[in-house]
């Protein structure tokens, strides 16, 4: 099953992607993470998610080496550390991850969170990017409500993209105030960790509800992610087994006993809360 997620600007990714968060770290896991990076984009996983910050750089030479031959299959989101998010700093930032990607443009440039440099400057520097061609377009990631309210008071700030959150059955808050807001601006939320650390995996009542689809625990947690319109999970995969896995979580329909059982157990929130970071 495909499912697809739609940007403001009309360009539409798969609902699920591919986080990179800890790949290419070991040398040892190389030629498995690569080739499950490559599975994914076969089942249509083409969306892929990666940071400067990641293994320094590794994750996004990972990335590259993977879709060397194959760039217009994928949809390549990258994040620029919150240091480098000036305008003096980004466009050299953004240059060497093109560098180590092996690609003229990213789809997708994210501040990864907020920064000590002044929003209306990493704007600037966002758009001085987009007018070089370097990337197509851009966004920003572990902002909450107040963050994103000044962001479009910005010359400029409406054209945000998209936020990346954690956001998973355990970290719901999003779904109280931001995440609504972001949906009325047509601003997808880039979920990342939504599975959690592993914790979820071990609740009685996800393991029960596996059952019930014939499905594994993390599918459902993943499921859970995916049933929410404008909503696109980046889930990290190192093994072609985890990533066929993953896909398959999009199969999964959930029948209202099964909501009503998850919202008990992990309840939406009633009020505004500080948003969840890793």
């Amino acid at each position: 099953m495909t499912r697809l997620v739609t940007f403001a600007d009309g360009t539409t990714v798969p609902a699920l992607g591919q986080g990179t968060w800890e790949l290419g770290d070991d040398p040892a896991w190389r030629d498995e993470e690569q080739q499950a990076l490559a599975r994914g984009i076969d089942l249509g996983m083409t969306l892929i998610d990666t940071a400067e910050l990641y293994g320094d750089g590794r994750s996004e030479r990972l990335v590259g080496e993977v879709i060397a031959g194959r760039r217009d299959e994928v949809f390549l989101v990258s994040k620029v550390r919150p240091e480098n998010a000036s305008e003096m700093k980004m466009m050299l930032a953004c240059e060497k991850s093109l560098e180590r990607l092996g690609v003229e443009r990213l789809d997708l440039y994210l501040l990864h969170w907020e920064s000590h440099v002044p929003l209306e400057e990493t704007v600037e520097a966002f758009l001085d990017l987009v007018d070089e061609g370097m990337i197509a377009r851009w966004g920003v990631s572990n902002l909450d409500l107040r963050a994103m309210e000044q962001l479009m008071e910005i010359e400029g700030g409406e054209d945000c993209a998209a936020n990346q959150l954690l956001y998973n059955l355990a970290s719901r808050g999003v779904e109280f105030d931001l995440f609504p807001w972001m949906q009325a601006r047509d601003m997808p939320m880039m979920a990342y960790s939504p599975l959690g650390r592993g914790e979820l995996l071990e609740q009685p009542l996800i393991r029960d509800i596996a059952n019930r689809h014939s499905a594994s625990p993390a599918q459902v947690a993943l499921a859970a992610v995916l049933r929410h319109d404008g909503v696109i999970a980046i889930p990290k995969a190192s093994s072609v087994e985890h990533v066929e896995a993953n896909a398959d979580a999009l199969d999964i329909q959930f029948d209202l006993e099964d909501l009503e059982r998850l919202d008990a157990a992990f309840p939406p929130p009633k009020h505004a809360v500080p948003l969840d970071i890793i």
